[in-house]
């Protein structure tokens, strides 16, 4: 499918996989509470949520996240950093009842045009549980078969990895999940990394 078609699809509530700004993602509409079920269906996940994408904080704003809460961490954006926030009783839907979710505005500008259009996505590695995530499309469809409404290709996404997660308690940040950015101990991005 073409972006045209993959956009139209995720606003009409379609779940897929398409080249993310890091790996291959199975991803939908984040303002779609079926199709986030749908996609948590599909990935086997309970109470481990996925991460959300968009073009701006903006975007994450008007889909129901206090600005607040992104305010402190919005010069880590644009980038492959994903950080988790705290979002209490909103959005149970898409943090699964965990009172918090990582939120991620890409620094892939193609990437972020699709955003634009489609509003932000809820992503999840196009994988199974245990298992590693999709390189290429022939992996992604060998975990989803018919069971996903499209596949975008983007070649072999072999030589990405996956965000970085992190967390900010008082100041301090927790490193969950080492990826494609390196964190340094005073907080900063190490842009060599990337």
């Amino acid at each position: 499918m073409n972006n045209t078609e993959v956009i139209e699809a995720i606003k009409h509530g379609a779940v897929g996989v398409l080249p993310t700004d890091t790996v291959y993602g199975l991803v939908c509409s984040a303002a779609k509470e079926q199709s986030v079920q749908r996609l948590y269906q599909l990935k086997s996940r309970e109470m481990k949520p996925g991460t959300l994408v968009a073009a701006s904080v903006d975007q994450l704003v008007e889909l129901g996240i206090p600005r607040r809460y992104l305010v402190a961490v919005q010069d880590y954006w644009p980038g492959a950093i994903s950080i988790v926030i705290p979002l209490g009783l909103k959005l149970p839907y898409l943090h699964q009842g965990k009172g918090s979710i990582a939120v991620r505005v890409p620094g892939d500008e193609q990437f972020r045009d699709v955003l634009l259009q489609t509003g932000p996505l809820l992503t999840s590695s196009a994988n199974q549980p245990g298992e590693t995530p999709a390189v290429n499309i022939n992996e992604a469809k060998h975990y989803f078969s018919d069971t996903v409404d499209f596949y975008q290709d983007g070649g072999d996404l072999s030589g990405r990895e996956p965000s970085t997660i992190i967390r900010v308690v008082d100041d301090t940040i927790e490193v969950l999940r080492q990826g494609a950015a390196i964190i340094t101990k005073s907080g900063e991005v190490d842009t060599h990394a990337i």
